[in-house]
């Protein structure tokens, strides 16, 4: 493989904009000398702060809501990750983790030369709502998923295990895969 990817989504609705938690989201951040139309950037760099707590933000993308957030069963966890594996088969990527919590999921994977990150996190998306579609339906608003995720390249040996251990560990996950090949 020539590239490794921490890929982390949302399921629609979840951690949304302005969040105190903090979130990834394309905000207002203008250099004086910047003109406004240049004026919003998405902090989601591996060190660099993200963002956190701006209630209007956050108030503002509650309004746009077509539904509740979604919140996934084990049982749909585990259809995730079964999907999440058929779809890295298929690529030709190697999936080396990945953990379903009700809220949102982290991937770990890697893929031959260099797609977009975009076009292999929309991939295991994409895949993954119509394993979801196929068995419960299409959700009330329309998609699983929120808008994007956050895409974190991995660019050694210690980071690509350090994403996988984060991966593994992950506190409340409702299913958890790693690949056994995986030297731990």
């Amino acid at each position: 493989m020539d590239r490794y990817w921490l890929l982390s989504s949302t399921f629609y609705g979840n951690w949304l904009p302005g969040d105190p938690r903090g979130f990834v989201s394309r905000v207002r951040d203008r250099r004086p000398d910047e003109p406004e139309s240049i004026a919003r950037r998405e902090h989601d760099m591996p060190g660099i702060p993200y963002d956190a707590d701006i209630p209007g933000l956050r108030h503002a993308a509650r309004e746009v809501m077509r539904g509740e957030p979604i919140r996934v069963t084990a049982e749909q966890a585990i259809a995730l990750i079964a999907q999440f594996r058929e779809t890295a088969a298929y690529r030709g990527w190697w999936l080396l983790a990945a953990a379903v919590m009700a809220n949102h999921m982290h991937i770990v994977t890697g893929v031959p030369d260099d797609p977009a990150p975009t076009k292999i996190l929309g991939d295991y998306k994409a895949y993954g709502s119509r394993a979801l579609n196929r068995r419960w339906g299409e959700p009330p608003p329309g998609t699983w998923w929120t808008y994007d995720g956050s895409k974190r390249k991995l660019p050694d040996e210690r980071a690509i295990r350090n994403g996988v251990i984060y991966v593994r560990d992950q506190p409340y996950a409702l299913a958890v895969h790693v690949d056994p090949t995986y030297p731990l």
